[in-house]
């Protein structure tokens, strides 16, 4: 007597795929979902102190730098840890803890090369170098390059309540003019996010520690 074959919904025999059941996976894939806001953040560098870690964010769509470190800035982001080869920054990726708990992970990236023109409260508006630093006005500019020429007498933005002591300034005088004036560009960026004295004299001193041995 032949066998009547089983229904099509035997739990002993695995069903086909069908194409409806990758519906909501095309839809609403974990792999493309926006972040929104953070969609546009991209790492662009780390700087470690004596006590501290810190990271600097940057905003490709509004050329905006955040500071972020163990510390909430006043966004309510924290620096988590940060990860990679130190020696190479495209591995370097840094853990954000945002408002409400989530925590991110922002890479590196190459800063773009222009910076979109934007316009300050001060009414000065360009970019940095390489776009390493937030629009800055047209004084900080100038105060920037005039302090890569001066650099003995310092400037608004190195941590420094006056002129950079003597061990400062054997340091700066091995670098370039351009390689002075694109660090200071950077300390005007920090300084525009609010990063008090003592936090940029360190950093500042970092920057210019790593690109004299960049240049041996």
């Amino acid at each position: 007597m032949p066998q009547t074959p089983p229904p099509d919904d035997d739990g002993a025999i695995p069903q086909s795929v069908k194409d409806g059941h990758f519906e909501e996976l095309l839809t609403n894939s974990p792999f493309t979902r926006s972040l929104g806001v953070f969609d546009s953040i991209i790492l662009t560098g780390v700087a470690r102190t004596e006590n501290d870690v810190l990271a600097t964010l940057l905003d490709t769509k509004t050329m905006e730098s955040h500071v972020v470190s163990k510390t909430a800035n006043f966004q309510g982001w924290q620096l988590v840890g940060v990860e990679g080869y130190p020696a190479e920054m495209r591995t370097w990726s840094a853990k954000i803890q945002v408002t409400g708990g989530q925590v991110i992970t922002v890479r590196y990236q190459q800063p773009p090369k222009k910076i979109v023109r934007a316009t300050t409260g001060g009414g000065g508006s360009s970019g940095g170098s390489g776009g390493n630093t937030p629009p800055l006005s047209s004084a900080q500019m100038d105060e920037a390059k005039n302090a890569a020429v001066n650099y003995k007498e310092g400037f608004n933005a190195d941590g420094y309540p006056r002129q950079p002591p003597p061990e400062m300034v054997a340091k700066l005088s091995r670098l370039s003019v351009s390689q002075r004036e694109d660090i200071n560009k950077q300390m005007f960026g920090l300084r525009n996010q609010g990063l008090g004295l003592d936090e940029r004299r360190k950093i500042y001193e970092n920057l210019v520690d790593r690109t004299t041995q960049r240049g041996r």
